[in-house]
């Protein structure tokens, strides 16, 4: 009779089913294919295949020996019967990880999961996908537009809140609505975490899209006239002309400086000046992408560019002060000569981080670090106005920024105190002052059509939308 050897080097039996177990679906794949390829025994050995005399039962004792001792379990299955249980038939052991051990996931799985979180955290934690950003219109500005004659919105003061945007991960150094009034529920932004942004600021909040272009922080971002472009400067050193719609970079200049500011053309919005960490300023043409003029000074630092009515002079404000003046504080320039026209505008020991033109009247109005905001006539020989100043805010030594309404009434500026607050332009009263953020107020961008609206940023990379 024959029996079953069991070798000393051979596997045990528990750890062969422990083998043939682990195997899964690939050893029952093997099993069926053998099945289905070899013929059906008699009926008679499936039901007895042992139980045989002579030298019939011999052989077939032989042959179950070296099915039992050399066969697999494919062959074994042939000559059990049907009802006879098989090892691929017990239930798996259940594969569950030890402590402190993560499950595997598959690397295309990760790279997708990893993706839509980066996507989600840059749009605020929601993900968009083929959003058309210049299609859709407001129903909101399209109501209003309809019942105005002109796309001039009236003064207001905002002072509830009514939109908090979230997804910068760095101060929000900028803000600016669309200029074009259909399409003046977008809202721009740019922030020191590298990137700029365009929401839908009016109805949903959410945003529209992320432009990563630059490697750096985005210290200065504004739309074009068309309103089918953004203009952006950076700290590695390059100004981005940037497709709204495609969010493909259109034109990259470098100027081998960190960038303060990027200004377009108001009559001619293919040139656009750059300022920054240098004594000159680049005239840009972005259709051949080369420097066309330079305007140098002997100066550190341009803090910011501010073409005047028509485009014919151009006003920089730097960061060099001198003992007893402010001297080249405020430049005036000829735009098409590069020429200097004054040096000597303002005369106090203050920088000037912003400036801002009037809509109607020929002024403009600079941002002081003596806690104030100065009026100076826009034509020559650009004095200075002693007798009406804004005060009542502070900067201390951060860009906060002011802007004029759409009609020109009404002057706001942010605050290193967190607040926005409002002048009356006329006779520089305060109307209201409002407790926008717990950091540094930067900007506030009054809306261009819809009354009392405006945007707020601050230094934590948060913008409140304000009604």
């Amino acid at each position: 009779m024959a029996t079953l050897v069991a070798y000393e080097d051979s596997e045990s039996e528990d750890d062969a089913l422990d083998q043939r177990e682990g195997a899964g679906s690939q050893q029952e794949t093997m099993e069926y294919n053998l099945l289905a390829s070899t013929p059906k025994p008699d009926s008679a050995m499936l039901a007895c295949p042992l139980n045989v005399s002579g030298k019939d039962s011999a052989s077939s004792q032989k042959q179950t020996s070296s099915l039992c001792t050399t066969g697999t379990l494919q062959e074994m299955s042939i000559l059990l019967p049907c009802n006879a249980p098989r090892f691929s038939d017990k239930p798996k052991r259940p594969c569950t990880a030890p402590p402190g051990v993560r499950p595997y996931i598959p690397k295309r799985q990760r790279l997708l999961t990893s993706s839509i979180e980066e996507e989600e955290n840059l749009t605020g934690g929601v993900h968009y996908k083929n959003v058309q950003i210049l299609s859709s219109v407001s129903q909101k500005v399209k109501l209003h537009l309809a019942q105005m004659p002109t796309p001039a919105a009236a003064a207001g003061i905002p002072k509830k809140l009514l939109l908090r945007l979230q997804g910068h991960h760095g101060p929000v150094n900028t803000l600016q609505w669309c200029p074009i009034p259909q399409r003046s529920h977008l809202l721009l932004s740019g922030s020191m975490d590298k990137t700029f942004k365009v929401w839908d600021a009016t109805e949903s909040g959410r945003c529209l899209r992320v432009y990563t272009c630059h490697s750096e922080a985005v210290r200065d971002a504004r739309w074009s006239p068309c309103g089918r472009r953004l203009l952006t400067g950076s700290f590695d050193n390059t100004a981005v002309v940037t497709d709204v719609e495609t969010g493909h970079a259109i034109v990259k200049a470098d100027n081998r400086f960190k960038l303060m500011c990027a200004v377009s053309h108001p009559a001619n919005p293919e040139v656009f000046l750059c300022g920054g960490y240098s004594s000159m300023v680049n005239a840009w043409d972005s259709r051949c992408c080369k420097v066309v003029k330079v305007y140098k000074a002997a100066i550190q630092q341009t803090l910011d560019i501010l073409f005047l009515r028509g485009g014919l002079d151009v006003i920089t404000s730097s960061d060099c002060v001198s003992r007893d003046s402010a001297d080249r504080t405020l430049i005036a320039w000829d735009f098409h000569t590069a020429a200097k026209v004054s040096n000597q505008i303002y005369h106090e020991r203050y920088t000037c981080p912003s400036l801002a033109l009037h809509p109607k009247e020929d002024c403009f109005v600079a941002q002081t670090n003596g806690d104030y905001v100065a009026v100076f006539s826009s034509q020559r020989p650009y004095r200075m106005n002693k007798r009406r100043r804004f005060e009542g805010h502070k900067v201390e030594g951060y860009a906060v920024q002011c802007e004029f309404s759409q009609d020109g009434a009404i002057l706001a500026s942010g605050s290193s105190t967190g607040s926005a607050h409002f002048y009356d332009y006329n006779n520089a009263r305060p109307l209201y002052s409002l407790q926008a953020h717990g950091q540094p107020c930067l900007r506030v961008s009054q809306h261009p059509v819809l009354p009392a609206t405006a945007a707020t940023c601050d230094w934590a990379g948060e913008i409140k939308v304000w009604h």
